[in-house]
């Protein structure tokens, strides 16, 4: 299955969480070697919505929130490529799917 593509993706998960420089699970570093930053946050937008229209989504696990789905595959950047795993979720309550995270692909 593929993520719809109209799946949310919170403005605020990527200026204030994922592009934002942490001392722990810190994730801005890894996406700046990309060149996703701060200054482009639509660019990264961008690069998830293209990830999940060319992979398939799968089953990671459910709970109480609702389904929880793995994308794994290429973040095309502004400066190069990354292997990423994203994390989404199909929410139990009204089955809009957002995004929730990502990592990098070990």
């Amino acid at each position: 299955m593929k993520i719809p593509s109209d799946a949310i993706i919170a403005h605020e998960k990527l200026t204030q969480y994922l592009l934002v420089e942490r001392p722990r699970n810190d994730k801005a570093r890894f996406l700046a070697q990309a060149g996703f930053t701060l200054a482009n946050p639509l660019d990264l937008e961008v690069a998830l919505r293209e990830l999940v229209a060319r992979v398939e989504a799968h089953v990671d696990r459910q709970d109480e929130y609702g389904r929880y789905f793995q994308v794994a595959g290429t973040l095309v950047g502004p400066q190069r490529a990354l292997e990423v795993v994203t994390i989404w979720i199909e929410l139990s309550a009204d089955g809009a799917f957002r995004f929730v995270t990502l990592k990098p692909r070990r």
